[in-house]
């Protein structure tokens, strides 16, 4: 995976946590998708910025998603808030799935 991240150590535990985010329409969840480019943690303000991705622009499940990553990552930081930034940049394809992705598609 190639997430980018201020805190390692802390990024291990969020992804850790964004594994329980689903995609509803495809099964897989949002790390092994590819859909997490980065994950940053502002201690000062108490703050968590992801940066993501979805499938396609026009993802009918995208606001549930992302609320989905806000929700999970505010559970697992308590008392960080979320935001969330969407970025089609660089555009999400099916190179970006990890091995155990592929392996629970070709189920």
């Amino acid at each position: 995976m190639n997430e980018i991240s201020n805190n390692e150590a802390k990024c291990r535990i969020a992804l850790e946590s964004l594994q329980h985010v689903i995609d509803p329409e495809i099964g897989l969840n949002v790390v092994d998708l590819g859909l997490i480019y980065q994950i940053n943690f502002d201690e000062d303000h108490s703050k968590i910025d992801v940066v993501m991705t979805l499938t396609t622009q026009f993802c009918p499940m995208g606001e549930s998603i992302t609320e989905a990553v806000k929700n999970a990552l505010e559970h697992a930081f308590e008392g960080m808030e979320t935001h969330v930034e969407l970025s089609f940049i660089p555009g999400w394809d099916h190179t970006l799935i990890s091995e155990a992705g592929l392996k629970f598609l070709k189920r």
